[in-house]
C-alpha cells in the first residue's frame, strides 16, 4: 500500500509542485493550507508522513509536530523552513521530528529523506508474536559499527572511554548535544562488549506516549487492552542477552520511570495483562541531551533511577569542540553520500572548506551529514562548489567576520553573486548579508562586471 503523506504549506504553488512530484513517485498526498485545517485533518486521518512548513500564518511547525505526536504518534514529521533557523530545526529533532529541510530545496532532496527512512524501516527487524517460531528483534547489530575515531584530544579521550567500559556490564549514561551521535556511541559500546553477538535494541523514549510505555517496554498479552489483538514482546524481552539503548531517557514520565527502575532492580518484567514474570538479562545504555541532575533537583527525574543508569558516564564532545576531526567526518559522510546517491564527488572546493571550518555546526554531526548529502546531490563536478552550500552555513554570523574576507579575490565574486541570489537581487539586503555598505557593493559590481 502506498505511503500516505500530508503536506501543510500556505504557498499554494509550492505545495502543488511537491504534491505532483510525490504522487508521481507513488505516494498518496493531501494538502492543508493552514494549521487549523491541518489539525482537523490529522485528528480524522492516519498518515505515514507529515511535511509541514515551520512558519504558517496561523500556526507553527513545532506546535503541529507536538499535536501530531498526540493524535497520531506513529506519523513521521519533516519540517520545511525558509528561514535558515538551524537552532529551531534542532529543537524539532529533539522533539521527535524525523528530519528538517531548508528552503529552497529540490523535491529530490525531500524524497531522499523519505526513502532513507523507509530503508531503515525495511532493514530493521520487527517484532512478531509468540505463536511464531522465528524470533526477530529490531535493530539487531552483530557487526562492529562504522564510526570515525577522530584525532582531536577530546575524541581520543572519548574513544578510550568507549573501549574501557565496553567489555563491562556497567550501565552507561551517554550525554551530549543533539546530533552528536549518541546511538553510534552506544552501538560502539555494545560491539566492544561480550554481548556483541546478541541483540542491540534502540528505543526513543521521547517518541513513546506514556499510556503505552509499559506495553512497549514489557510487552502485553492478547486481549489485555483494546487493540491488543496478539501477544507482543516488549523491548526488554527483545534485548534479552544483549543491550537495550534508551535514547532521550529524560523524557520518560515519572510513572514510567518507576516501572523502569523496578525492571532494572529485579531483572524481571511482567507483560501487561499477564500474571507471569519473565527473567531478562539486559545491559542498559541510556542517553540524554538534558541535564538530568537538574531534572533530579527539580523533582522531574527519580534520583534512584539516575544513579542506577549512571554507573559510568560518557560525554560526547560537540563538533565545535573537535574541529580537528571536521574533515575526517566530512570524508566519511562524503563517501556515504556518494554510495547512497550513486555519485563520485571527490571532495570540497577550497572555498567550501573555508566555510566549513568557520561555521559553528550547531546541529553537530547530523547537520554536517545532511549538508554534505544535499551538496553531493546538487554537485555536478569533482569538487563541491560554493553555490550548492546552504545559506546558513555560508552566511553565519561568525563567517561574516572571518570568511567574507574581501581580500580573497578568488572568493569575492562568487560570494557577491550568492548574496544577490539569496536576497532576490535586492542590493540593500545583499550588502547586509555581505557585511558591507551598499556603496561598496556597487563598486564591487562594477569591478567584477556583474550584470543584474
Amino acid at each position: 500500500m502506498a505511503q500516505q503523506i500530508h503536506i501543510i504549506e500556505d504557498d499554494v504553488a509550492f505545495g502543488k509542485m511537491l504534491t505532483t512530484f510525490l504522487e508521481r513517485k507513488g505516494f498518496q498526498v493531501s494538502v492543508s493550507l493552514t494549521g487549523q485545517s491541518a489539525r482537523k485533518t490529522l485528528a480524522e486521518n492516519n498518515f505515514d508522513i507529515l511535511i509541514t512548513d515551520l512558519q504558517l500564518p496561523d500556526d507553527s511547525g513545532l506546535e503541529l509536530l507536538e499535536y501530531s505526536q498526540q493524535v497520531s504518534p506513529k506519523t513521521k514529521v519533516i519540517l520545511m523552513t525558509g528561514y535558515a533557523e538551524v537552532d529551531t530545526a534542532v529543537k524539532a529533532i529533539k522533539k521527535g521530528a524525523l528530519d528538517y529541510i531548508s528552503k529552497p530545496f529540490r523535491p529530490e532532496e525531500l524524497l531522499m529523506i523519505i526513502e532513507e527512512d523507509s530503508q531503515k524501516i525495511d532493514s530493521s527487524e520487527t517484532y512478531i508474536s509468540k505463536t511464531s517460531e522465528k524470533k526477530i528483534s529490531p535493530k539487531t547489530i552483530s557487526e562492529k559499527p562504522n564510526f570515525v575515531v577522530g584525532i582531536s584530544g577530546s575524541s581520543k579521550k572519548f574513544n578510550e572511554y568507549l573501549k574501557l567500559v565496553g567489555p563491562t556490564d556497567m550501565c552507561v549514561l551517554i550525554q551530549g548535544e543533539s546530533g552528536t551521535g549518541k546511538e553510534v556511541a552506544a552501538k560502539a559500546i555494545h560491539n566492544f562488549s561480550n554481548r556483541k553477538g546478541e541483540s542491540f535494541v534502540a528505543v526513543d523514549c521521547g517518541a513513546i506516549p506514556k499510556e503505552i510505555a509499559a506495553s512497549e517496554f514489557f510487552g502485553h498479552v492478547k486481549g489485555s487492552f483494546t487493540g491488543a489483538i496478539n501477544d507482543k514482546k516488549g523491548h526488554f524481552e527483545a534485548a534479552d542477552g544483549g543491550t537495550l539503548f534508551l535514547d532521550e531517557v529524560g523524557n520518560l514520565s515519572y510513572e514510567n520511570q518507576i516501572q523502569l527502575l523496578r525492571a532494572l532492580q529485579e531483572r524481571r518484567i511482567k507483560p501487561v495483562g499477564s500474571n507471569t514474570e519473565i527473567e531478562v538479562d539486559v545491559r542498559i545504555l541510556s542517553a540524554t541531551n538534558e541535564d538530568l541532575l537538574k531534572a533530579v533537583s527539580d523533582g522531574k527525574f527519580r534520583e534512584d533511577l539516575y544513579h542506577r543508569l549512571n554507573e559510568f558516564s560518557i560525554h560526547i564532545p560537540s563538533l565545535h569542540e573537535r574541529k580537528e576531526d571536521l574533515f575526517l567526518f566530512t570524508e566519511y559522510f562524503l563517501n556515504e553520500a556518494n554510495s547512497s546517491l550513486g555519485k563520485e564527488v571527490l571532495g570540497l572546493s577550497k572555498e567550501v572548506g573555508e566555510a566549513f571550518k568557520n561555521y559553528p555546526w550547531p546541529g553537530n554531526l547530523r547537520e554536517l551529514k545532511n549538508v554534505i548529502k544535499r551538496s553531493v546531490l546538487l554537485t555536478n563536478s569533482a569538487l563541491i562548489p560554493l553555490e550548492v552550500i546552504p545559506r546558513e552555513v555560508l552566511f553565519s554570523t561568525k563567517q561574516k567576520k572571518e570568511f567574507l574576507d574581501f581580500s580573497k579575490e578568488s572568493n569575492e565574486k562568487q560570494l557577491i553573486i550568492n548574496a544577490l541570489k539569496e536576497a532576490d537581487f535586492n542590493k540593500t539586503k545583499a550588502a547586509k548579508l555581505l557585511n558591507i555598505t551598499r556603496k561598496t557593493l556597487y563598486n564591487k559590481l562594477e569591478l567584477y562586471k556583474i550584470e543584474l
